[in-house]
Parts: structure tokens; sequence; C-alpha cells
């Protein structure tokens, strides 16, 4: 049976309960043992899909197609695996299953309640994600106390009873401020947060001290007494060069150890040796690239995680630090691309819904294909660089996608009415259609060109598997006259453009799928990582 690590996080949010969380849960697999990951979100939105990257950052999506937190991705990076969609669920998933049961009858006549209808749902759902798994670490979002975290909290405080449950060790994350003008740490907000989960019934054994600052051996003493955890409970989290330096500080800092010995997991011994090289490459790299990377989110970098993150693996992989320059698309409309990207030795345009920036985003391809500059686009990215070749060498005058003008003599890219999704069902979308759900979701195969930078990359892969977010596709009726005039199709999915390059440019590629989805530290996506290759080797 399964063995559960609860994750929760007190004083406010943001403090790293995800990178804590894929800390605890790396150490732990490398170590051997058989380890799941499960983000639970108290938000009532069925999924993240539909939010705004501004208001709740990346939209990552698993395997299987679901749009979930970003925090997925970090279990994914961190520990090497692919998640599935049971390894997130939110309130409103929540709600949602209890009322459709409740309204074919399944509760037998009962009136429905918070406890014990909501809350069993809860439960049944971190039992679920915990099968076939030694140990599930389950991270809880929002901070104690939230209203809407309250049945998630009695969720994980009835299964320190469950008899189907083995073992439950309780993680707490917690700021610990430094108040300079009195020159003190401050340890009343964690003992505060430790209170309101004692008052709704979980004690925490291990208490994770978020911390600017080092904290002395006294205070961290005080902080134990203060919490009633043993003095090698309190484990320090200072601000890190890397996050991939967290599981290296946790372990030299023993975590495990009360770990194993709540959970009879018996000595733990982890294997961080790579983990530690390529640490240390991030940290102090021999080489570095300045990558131009051109996106409309760039308030939120958060936004763009799994791809920042990716070219960090990439670089990780190459001994060399990716130094992003970035570039608000807007911007490359009013001051021009060359202005912005001169000093870049490769450009990177990203994803992104909607038409503001749009314009930016096809004057910096531009820019990229004409000065034989690196290039790589991703989902959007790639669609634009259709839409750039059919006006600037084509010489199709008001060629654009129908997203951004539905009258367009030329739709380079375009709406799939009848599309057959993952499953094999068919799907219909329209411009009308409700914009959750309607996409093409999660990992399809593509079948690689001969010859073509994509199958170089892919190690000679005739067929690689790569994961999706969007709802339009490449119109494959101009494909002959761009072929004709040097834009080849080097990826193709089903019959739908999947990747296209350039004839005589150096390293120009844009790919339908989002290669970041399926990068880690140990194992770089292949195309990012030829992508920042190509890029040193412009740059030396």
């Amino acid at each position: 049976m399964t063995k559960y690590i609860f994750v929760t996080g007190g004083v406010l949010s943001s403090l790293g309960k995800g990178i804590t969380a894929a800390s605890i849960g790396t150490l732990l697999k490398h170590s051997g043992k058989e380890v799941g990951m499960l983000k639970i979100d108290p938000y009532i939105n069925v999924d993240p899909g539909t939010m705004s990257p501004l208001e709740h950052g990346e939209v990552f999506v698993t395997k299987d197609g679901a749009e979930t937190d970003l925090d997925i991705g970090n279990y994914e990076r961190f520990l090497d695996t692919s998640y599935l969609k049971s390894s997130n669920f939110t309130t409103g998933q929540v709600y949602s299953s209890v009322i459709e049961r409740e309204r074919a009858g399944g509760y037998l006549g009962q009136t429905i309640q918070v406890i014990p209808h909501i809350v069993g749902e809860i439960v049944k759902r971190i039992k679920e994600a915990g099968e076939g798994h030694e140990i599930l670490v389950v991270e809880l979002g929002g901070t104690v106390g939230d209203i809407e975290g309250l049945p998630f909290m009695e969720a994980i405080r009835q299964m320190k009873h469950d008899e189907e449950v083995t073992g439950t060790f309780f993680v707490h994350v917690t700021l610990i401020p430094y108040i300079k003008a009195a020159g003190e740490l401050k340890s009343k907000p964690t003992q505060h947060s430790v209170q309101e989960l004692r008052r709704i019934g979980i004690t925490p054994q291990l208490i994770i001290a978020r911390s600017e600052n080092a904290l002395p051996k006294t205070f961290k003493k005080k902080l134990a007494m203060s919490c009633d955890v043993n003095s090698d409970s309190v484990v320090e989290a200072l601000d890190a060069a890397s996050i991939y330096d967290i599981p290296l500080s946790f372990l030299r800092q023993n975590i495990l150890k009360p770990i194993s010995k709540a959970l009879e997991l018996g000595e733990l011994n982890p294997d961080m040796e790579k983990w530690d090289s390529l640490v240390k490459k991030i940290v102090q790299p021999k080489n570095q690239i300045t990558l131009g990377f051109v996106g409309k989110y760039l308030e939120l970098k958060e936004s763009y995680k799994s791809l920042t993150e990716s070219l960090i693996h990439a670089g990780a992989h190459l001994d060399t630090r990716v130094d992003i320059n970035w570039v608000d698309s807007e911007e490359v409309e009013e001051k021009g691309a060359e202005a912005l990207l001169s000093d870049c030795d490769s450009i990177l345009v990203a994803g992104g819904f909607g038409n503001r920036g749009v314009e930016g985003k096809i004057k910096a391809i531009e820019y990229a294909r004409v000065n034989k500059i690196p290039y790589l686009g991703i989902c959007l990215g790639m669609q634009l660089t259709l839409v750039e070749y059919a006006r600037n060498v084509l010489g199709f005058e008001g060629a654009n996608s129908v997203e951004f003008d539905e009258n367009t003599p030329y739709p380079m890219i375009y709406l799939i009415d009848n599309f057959m999704d993952q499953s094999g069902n068919t799907q219909l979308r329209t411009h009308k259609s409700p914009m959750g759900g309607t996409m093409r979701l999660g990992e399809y195969p593509c079948e690689t060109k001969e010859g073509s930078l994509l199958r170089k990359a892919y190690g000679g892969a005739k067929v690689i598997h790569e994961r999706h977010r969007h709802r339009y596709e490449a119109n494959p009726t101009y494909r002959k006259e761009l072929e004709d005039a040097g834009m080849i199709v080097t990826g193709e999915s089903n019959g739908l453009i999947e990747a296209v390059e350039i004839q005589g440019h150096p390293w120009f590629l844009g790919v339908q799928f989002h290669p970041e989805f399926t990068s880690r530290l140990q194992t770089p996506n292949p195309s990012i990582l030829a992508f920042v290759e190509a890029s040193l080797n412009i740059s030396k």
C-alpha cells in the first residue's frame, strides 16, 4: 500500500512548495523508491486551461492531454517522469464529479454535504493517484487558512486514520522573514501557521524554513521547539543559484532522515552524482550565448516556465549559460527587430493566443530568416513562420492566420472544423466553440523527414512523440508553393503539418508542438538542445 507525504504552505504563496515537493520526490526516486506526485489546486476553475498566463502562469500539458498547474512541469523536470491527468485536480473537478453523481442518483437521495461527500471525493482521488506507487508526494496549493482549501485539509487529516494508508508524513513550508530595522529573523509567522494546522488537526513533522538569510543554530532550535518538531526536522530553504540545487541542499541537511524514520523506509542513500555535475554546469558554465526570446506575456516570466527551464537543461548538457534577452513583441512592432535583436546569437519566438503582438513576432521571424540567425519557432511561432514566408517570399499580400483575420485572402493557418482528438473521437471546433477543451492537447506522433534538422536533432528517429496545445493548424493548401520557394515541411502527424525548415538557412526550425513540455534536467528535449547547440556554434 502507498505511503503519503503531504506538503502544505503557510503565511503566503510562492514560497516554493512545488520545488520542495519535487525535491523530496527526486531524492526518494534516486534512493530507488517508486514515487508518484500529485498537485491539488483549491481554485474553482475546472483546470487552468482558460486562465490568462498573467493570472496563473504557464499551463502545463501532460502526455494524456490534461491542462494542469505548472507545478506538474516541475515534477516532470525534476523526476524525469511523465505524469498523467490524475496527478492534478481542482476544487472545480471535485465539485463537478460530486454534482454529476448526485444528478445521476448515485448518492441514493442523500443530502450532499462537504463532509462526507466532498471530502470523500478528495480522498478517493488522492488514493487513485497513489496507486502503483510506494510513496505519493502530495502538494496542497494555496496557504493554510484559505477558505477554499479547508476541505482538502480535512481530507488529509482523515487520511492519518485511514486503514488503507500505511503511513502519512506532513511537511510545512513557511516564511522566516528578516526584519532589517530590528536586525532579526522572526519565527512568529511560522508559529501561527503551524498553530492553524494544529487547530485543523494536522501536526507538521518537518518544517521547511524559507528564508533569504541562514538560520543560526539557536534560532532553528527555538523554531523546532515552538513548532513541536525534532531539531533535525527544521530544514533551511535559502535562495539558490539554481532551483536544481535545492535537492542537493536538502540532502546536505539530511532531510530524508526524519522522513525515513516516520515512514519506516529504511536507510536512504540517493545517488545524486550526475545531478550534482549538471548543477555545477548551470552555476559555473564554460560557455555563454545570448538568446532573443520574443514573447507577449513578459510581465510574468512564469508564463514561459517550461520553455525557460528547457533552455537551462540544454545549456547544462552543453556547459553553456543561456542568457535570455527578453523582447516584447509589441516593442518589435514599434522599434523594429534590428534595434532589439541585433546583439542576439539566436532568436526564439514563443507560443501565445490572440492578436496582440503578432506583427512584432512576424518581424522578428523575418529578421532571423534574412540575416540567417539560428531560429526556433514554437506553436504560434511556427505558424507565423508560414505567414511571414507567404507575405515576404511568395508575395501573398494579406496572408494571415484566420485566428487574427477571418477574411484573409491567404489563410496560411486555419481551423479544422472536424478534428480527430487524442482518443480517436471526432471533435467539432468552430470560431464560436467554447475556449476550454477544444484544442489539440497532449502527445501525438510526428513523422520526420529524412535529412532534416528535425530528424538529426532526434538522433535519426523516423517517428517522434511530442505534446500539443493549440486550436489552429497549418493549411496544407499552400504546401506546394511554400516548398517550391524553399520552405520544406519536415514533420507531419496524420497529414497535419508539424514542422517546417528553410533550405539554405544555417538553422531554422518551426514546430507546431511544444518541445519544452518534455524537457528534463537529465534528459533535455532534442530539438531545444540542437537549437542551443546551433546558437553556440554561431557565437564562437
